[in-house]
């Protein structure tokens, strides 16, 4: 059986403060900061498959597997030093987990492989979206992502790529990454431009996501692992940017995973009812 997944949405990294508006340039040595980052998460990823090791980030603490199978959306840092500093740019990783009762893992994976609807299905942060190629175990999909603030009205076309593992028929996981990242400053407005990659503000320079799907306990528990990569902040700043970028992000996770749940569920419910054929039958 076939079984794809991609990321739904990351979550925004929203820099507010006047100090970090000017441009900005994506450095080769935060390029490879980044690279190293994301394959040593990778690494992680697959000893989870190991014997031994617990698939799941809920699976780690009995109390936060308790939460998500209650129904709480459990969202945290996945360490200690997030955002975490590389030269010249700021790395963030969250993790989040929700429960979606009485679903399927192929009832997930219709929704978030419906790319066409993720400017639907996650509003208002996602204004426009679409696949670019479906494959058994790739596809390619574009989304715009739209990031509102007092001082910048800032869009993102974002293009990703997508590689999913299927462990066996209730459980797989995909690794899902930009391979663009185009700042649109402005948005929407006479004044609108568009940068070339690597180039303008820095809210967004790269995203990377592992999303883990398992279906036990009369449902399917959903895991996604978002990663980022922005421009750095002046250290004189960083006491009042850092924590109003993790609220923001946890935030963020957090609706995404619910935007989801919510998708599903409506899906599944849809799906259940019985099709009217518009002729009645007298006794």
């Amino acid at each position: 059986m076939r079984f794809e997944i991609a990321l739904p949405l990351l979550p925004l990294v929203t820099l507010l403060s006047p100090a970090v508006v000017q441009g900005a340039h994506l450095e080769p040595v935060t390029s490879q900061a980044w690279e190293d980052y994301v394959r040593s998460a990778t690494t992680r990823m697959e000893q989870r498959l190991n014997p031994g090791q617990s698939f799941l980030w809920a699976d780690e603490e009995p109390g936060r597997l308790a939460k998500v199978r209650a129904g709480e959306i459990v969202v945290s840092q996945a360490g200690p030093q997030i955002p975490m500093k590389v030269p010249s740019g700021l790395i963030h990783d969250w993790v989040g987990a929700v429960f979606i009762p009485d679903v399927s893992i192929n009832d997930v994976e219709q929704v978030l492989r419906d790319y066409a609807r993720y400017k639907d299905l996650y509003r208002p942060s996602v204004i426009d979206s679409k696949a670019i190629a479906l494959g058994p175990n790739n596809d390619r999909f574009s989304m715009r992502l739209l990031n509102k603030s007092l001082l910048l009205k800032t869009a993102f076309d974002a293009e990703y790529e997508s590689s999913t593992v299927r462990v066996d028929d209730r459980c797989a996981y995909t690794i899902a990454r930009t391979t663009r990242v185009r700042e649109i400053d402005d948005y929407g407005s006479s004044s609108e431009r568009v940068f070339t990659e690597g180039e303008g503000h820095g809210i967004i320079w790269s995203l990377f996501a592992i999303t883990r799907l398992i279906e036990r306990d009369g449902g399917v528990y959903v895991e996604l692992e978002a990663i980022g990569l922005s421009r750095d902040v002046p250290s004189s700043m960083r006491w009042l940017i850092e924590p109003l970028v993790r609220r923001i992000s946890r935030s963020s996770l957090a609706t995404s995973l619910e935007q989801t749940q919510k998708a599903v569920m409506v899906r599944r419910e849809m799906a259940s009812k019985p099709v009217k054929s518009g002729i009645s039958f007298q006794p």
